[in-house]
């Protein structure tokens, strides 16, 4: 690193922060974080304050969460931080908050059967709650409380569902338990709507049902989830400004599309495209990859032969190469996959720093959890949009157990395993759907707070929808056909990239094939 730091190129015509620019512009120093680290040429780790309480100088500052860490190189400690919360607003460029909301840490320890227990007790509660403001749920009573109750009357309960069987006559049993016992749910063939809703159902999710007691059964007159409001707002920025989605990118495999993806970072950056596309590039701020960022090693057998980079941190400084390539206005979010250098069981914390140093060196990156929760554009005057970021590695179970989503498309058809797990708020209901790490006193996996984006990858098909509100996007994919894809008839749809304009909520999908 050289001794003359300069914040080179962060925004598109780049500035120098040193102390005499601080001082003499008062928007600067106005719009700045209140922790901001300056950078001159003759103290290299002078450190500022703005509120006047000066921070020691081993202190790692916190940037919008990024850190500022402290480097030594020739014997001299030098601090760097490209700011990106630093606002210097011109007629062509302006910054936007990124804020993580949600990113998972977890605990290393032994886990014990009381760990798991606490999973499903807290999104048993949750879901509960939930069910419990639904207007059609009147009278709910427990399980143990059922029992006492005449044949023939009507009667609401909360339950997980434990069983599914379908008997001889065609008709569903549903086992369903609460934290005072279980008791089956009978749904008749000859319902015809109810029974389609009923063959939906996946282990472990909570509903709610409506029905007649009859003996020890209870027999259904209406099934519900614990769902999205109805009244979600669609919020809408007041500037023109849009947001691309893509999921993965595979660098590493031998099938990494790296024309294609070149032609992307050349559109972000000006070089491709007509004038309006050109236009429209200018107006991009952030950058969401949803997993899969590397291809990996070992993820499966022989897949060392389909690799051109056989090292994993060859692999991410191969992807840090191409992501410094594109603009340093442009904030990218990334979050893991199930290729990426971490363990499969969700929650994944985000990236191992041990892996991943030249991206964490990037100025404009903000590396999450799979899942996380991260909210763009927030002012005074707005509160932001909330995007649920969650790889998809759920969405296999879903594609191959549920009836409705495996006859209308499938893999092709990501925005109904979103609305699927919507409905259910979770993102991955069935316990046997992910591997599941119980290190949270709360289940991880709930979705408590509506987002306004929901944003997948994984099953390397795109598409956007909306549902109740909520921007459903899949990002693609940018690695062709694989050999295990050739020999299960799977059709990836590659390098089309989801645009939001964030303004009007408009999405677009442009194809780099």
């Amino acid at each position: 690193m050289e001794k003359e730091i300069l914040i080179e190129k962060y925004f598109e015509k780049g500035f120098l922060i040193g102390r005499s620019l601080l001082e003499s512009d008062t928007e600067i120093r106005e719009t700045a974080h209140p922790f901001l680290l300056i950078l001159n040429k003759d103290n290299l780790d002078l450190g500022i304050d703005l509120k006047n309480q000066e921070p020691e100088k081993d202190q790692l500052l916190e940037l919008d969460h990024h850190r500022v860490r402290l480097e030594k190189e020739d014997d001299s400690e030098t601090y760097f931080s490209f700011i990106n919360s630093l606002k210097k607003r011109t007629p062509e460029l302006s910054s936007y908050s990124c804020i993580p909301v949600c990113s998972y840490e977890n605990t290393s320890k032994k886990f014990e059967v009381r760990d798991f227990t606490n999973i499903f007790v807290s999104r048993y509660r949750f879901m509960e709650n939930l069910l419990r403001t639904r207007p059609e749920l009147n009278n709910i009573l427990s399980v143990s409380r059922l029992s006492a109750k005449k044949d023939q009357e009507a009667v609401s309960l909360i339950g997980l569902v434990y069983e599914i069987t379908e008997v001889k006559s065609g008709n569903l049993i549903i086992t369903l338990e609460d934290l005072t016992g279980k008791i089956n749910l009978i749904i008749p063939k000859s319902r015809q709507d109810l029974y389609r809703a009923a063959k939906d159902l996946v282990l472990d999710e909570v509903i709610g049902v409506t029905g007649t007691v009859k003996g020890q059964n209870l027999f259904a007159e209406s099934i519900l989830w614990p769902e999205v409001p109805l009244n979600q707002e669609l919020k809408c920025f007041d500037e023109e400004i849009y947001a691309v989605f893509l999921s993965d990118i595979h660098v590493g495999s031998n099938n990494f599309l790296a024309e294609e993806f070149d032609k992307l970072i050349g559109w972000l950056s000006g070089n491709v495209g007509n004038d309006t596309q050109k236009e429209i590039a200018k107006k991009v701020k952030f950058l969401f990859i949803v997993g899969d960022l590397v291809d990996g090693i070992g993820i499966y057998p022989d897949q060392d032969k389909e690799l051109v980079i056989k090292d994993i941190y060859s692999q991410y400084q191969a992807a840090a190469d191409l992501l410094r390539k594109i603009p340093s206005y442009i904030q990218i979010v990334i979050c893991p996959g199930n290729h990426d250098a971490l363990h499969l069981a969700e929650p994944q914390p985000a990236f191992n720093p041990q892996h991943v140093q030249p991206l964490i060196k990037l100025p404009n990156v903000l590396l999450t959890s799979n899942p996380a929760l991260v909210n763009i554009c927030q002012n005074k005057n707005f509160s932001g949009f909330d995007v649920l970021l969650y790889h998809g590695y759920s969405f296999d179970y879903y594609v191959a157990n549920v009836d409705s989503i495996r006859s209308s498309g499938g893999y092709e058809r990501a925005d109904l395993i979103m609305k699927f797990l919507l409905k259910r708020r979770h993102l991955a209901p069935s316990f046997t759907s992910t591997p599941y790490l119980p290190a949270h006193p709360e289940d991880p996996l709930i979705i408590r707070k509506i987002p306004d984006f929901f944003i997948t990858g994984h099953i390397h098909y795109s598409i956007a929808a909306n549902y109740r509100g909520i921007t459903m996007i899949s990002g693609s994919c940018w690695q062709s056909k694989t050999s295990f894809q050739e020999k299960v008839g799977h059709e990836p749809q590659p390098a089309r990239v989801p645009l939001v304009n964030l303004k009007t909520r408009e999405v677009k999908i442009i194809k780099f094939t």
